[in-house]
């Protein structure tokens, strides 16, 4: 996530907080979102780009941009002590749940906002430029669940993401190589998505965050099932 990027989110965060972004809310324009943030242009366009794929605002031609219902949703950020570990402990518990609902639920438009971002992650020629891709399709797959709850917690997850220790982490370990199997990977999640096929959009999630988690960490995190005992 880029400085201009985290600087808008964390805007319309005090904005949604102190009430004075609601749902439906018109943003200010490019040219005050320029000066207010101290960036360029290109980099704000950019910042607006990243945040309509996450499904935080809509931009109409010629009226401007606007607030989502999702946007307007206050999340509390991750502990700042949150570790690597544990944000992928929560992401494998999570997100393969996630992704089996959203293939039983998923609209035609969710679909097509989850194959825009895939085709988004596969264009992108650097590290910066695929890990927003591949933070907007994660997002993209949980939105397409269509449970607010659950949105809510995939958000508190997602804020983790922006933390230095887990933005140098994956910098550290990203390869071309590397980022292409998350490419491929990623497809057969959406595939599956697409089939409306509930058990392979799982399966393939978990075996996608379960690549990242030994990547990043060097140690297997298995979640083996709970045996309980018995009545």
């Amino acid at each position: 996530m880029t400085t201009v990027e985290h600087a808008l989110r964390a805007l319309l965060d005090e904005g949604a907080a102190d009430g004075s972004l609601g749902p439906g809310a018109k943003l200010p324009t490019e040219r005050d979102l320029v000066q207010r943030l101290s960036a360029p242009r290109s980099a704000v366009r950019r910042a607006l780009d990243s945040l309509e794929r996450d499904g935080l605002v809509i931009r109409h031609v010629g009226r401007g941009t606007f607030l989502t219902d999702v946007a307007a949703q206050h999340v509390e950020p991750a502990p700042a002590d949150t570790s690597p570990a544990e944000i992928m402990q929560v992401r494998q518990l999570l997100e393969p749940q996630v992704a089996t609902l959203a293939a039983r639920v998923a609209t035609q438009a969710d679909l097509d906002r989850i194959g825009a971002a895939l085709g988004a992650g596969a264009a992108a020629g650097d590290f910066e430029g695929f890990e927003r891709a591949d933070a907007g399709l994660h997002r993209a797959i949980a939105v397409a669940a269509h449970n607010g709850l659950l949105m809510n917690m995939f958000d508190v997850m997602n804020t983790a993401r922006s933390m230095p220790v887990w933005g140098s982490l994956k910098r550290r370990t990203s390869t071309p190589e590397l980022r292409s199997c998350y490419h491929d990977e990623h497809t057969l999640i959406v595939e599956a998505l697409c089939d409306r096929d509930p058990v392979s959009a799982g399966e393939h999630m978990r075996r996608h965050l379960q690549h990242v988690a030994d990547t990043l960490l060097g140690a297997r995190l298995s979640f083996l099932p709970i045996e309980l005992p018995p009545d």
